[in-house]
């Protein structure tokens, strides 16, 4: 019995000769089980805590805030992400008569259903409050962010990989993945998927069949989003040095997630619909970042163009406040230590050409706003 349920765990990815025998989606610890989706969350936020605070620290910031930020910012992210999922599939959870149990599945999130577009509504909100209370650039904070945000969604994509979920539809391509409609048989979900949607009619007609069980292949589309998220991430840590404004780094994360999450959505087979119109609400909202954040970048660039590029200043080495004036807005130039002003309320300011008194030219002070 065992090696029966061994093989209905097992994932495959035939076109490219790769079996994977036993992949489970839990660990048990006597009767309690801890879902793999939960644990990779978890690292997903340790990765984002060491991501983002190297980058503070190579542009002067303080850290410690953003160990602040991360812990506050846990169970509002999380929250969201249920939340907006929810929002868009009441039917699933709602026991009627029932309020304790439609909470209780409400709030039962070890076996997914977590949407990272609310995750990240949550984290905007919580940290303009936090940015407010603190007294710091919520721009500034916001392009450190992104290389921890990144990190979270390429391997909270794998969470679902554990979970056999967001999936996309038929293929039989070279990336094509096969899992056993066995495994969904056994956890009685098999009906549930198929009255959706989220396993097709077109897949079940293309069943194949693996070490003797009926497969449906599939695209990984957790696959496709995790590596476009890799790039990104990789393509601001070569960038990070040639920063051009403080936002740029959030701008380039905003649009370029919503253009690849619009693809990937588009192979979905289980996405989330605004009402009866048949639009995807994850591929409709990729569409407004992708555009709005295009438009801001190109507004953001013809402005330094024709002010002059600025060279990028991080802050002096004691960690004192310091904003520079000049024709466009320096990169990282308002770093902030602590989230308040320095012990001296010491602010310096140095103005994009020469200073033949040496003094601080306050008429200079708004030329980055």
């Amino acid at each position: 019995m065992a090696q029966i349920a061994e093989y209905f765990r097992s994932i495959f990815f035939p076109n490219l000769g790769i079996t994977l025998r036993n992949v489970g989606d839990h660990i048990s610890i006597g009767n309690f089980e801890i879902r793999f989706y939960g644990i990779i969350i978890m690292i997903g936020f340790l990765l984002a805590y060491v991501l983002v605070t190297n980058e503070a620290k190579r542009t002067k910031q303080n850290p410690e805030m953003y160990l602040d930020f991360i812990l506050i910012l846990i169970i509002p992210a999380i929250l969201g992400a249920r939340l907006y999922y929810i929002l868009f599939r009441l039917d699933q959870y709602i026991v009627q008569g029932d309020v304790g149990a439609t909470l209780k599945a409400m709030l039962n999130i070890r076996g997914g259903g977590l949407a990272i577009y609310g995750g990240i509504i949550a984290g905007v909100i919580t940290a303009v409050i936090f940015c407010k209370v603190r007294k710091v650039s919520f721009v500034l904070m916001a392009d450190t962010a992104t290389f921890g945000i990144l990190i979270g969604q390429i391997l909270g994509r794998f969470g679902n990989f554990f979970n056999r979920e967001a999936f996309g539809a038929y293929t039989n391509s070279k990336m094509a993945m096969a899992i056993p409609l066995d495994y969904y048989r056994s956890d009685g979900n098999l009906d549930y998927l198929e009255r959706t949607g989220v396993i097709t009619q077109k897949m079940l007609d293309n069943v194949v069949n693996i070490d003797g069980m009926d497969c449906i292949t599939v695209h990984p589309t957790f696959l496709y989003e995790s590596l476009w998220n890799l790039m990104l991430l990789v393509f601001l840590f070569i960038y990070r040095k040639h920063k051009k404004f403080k936002g740029e780094f959030a701008l380039i994360y905003v649009g370029g997630y919503g253009l690849g999450r619009f693809i990937v959505e588009g192979l979905r087979s289980d996405s989330l619909m605004i009402g009866n119109t048949g639009i995807k609400v994850s591929q409709a909202l990729a569409l407004v970042c992708f555009v709005t954040a295009v438009v801001l970048l190109v507004i953001n660039y013809v402005r330094c163009a024709k002010r002059g590029w600025p060279v990028a200043v991080m802050g002096d080495a004691a960690g004192t406040e310091v904003k520079i004036s000049g024709e466009c807005d320096p990169a990282d130039t308002e770093v902030e230590t602590s989230g308040e002003a320095d012990a001296a309320g010491t602010e310096v300011e140095t103005s994009g050409g020469s200073d033949d008194a040496g003094e601080k030219k306050k008429d200079d002070k708004d030329a980055t706003k």
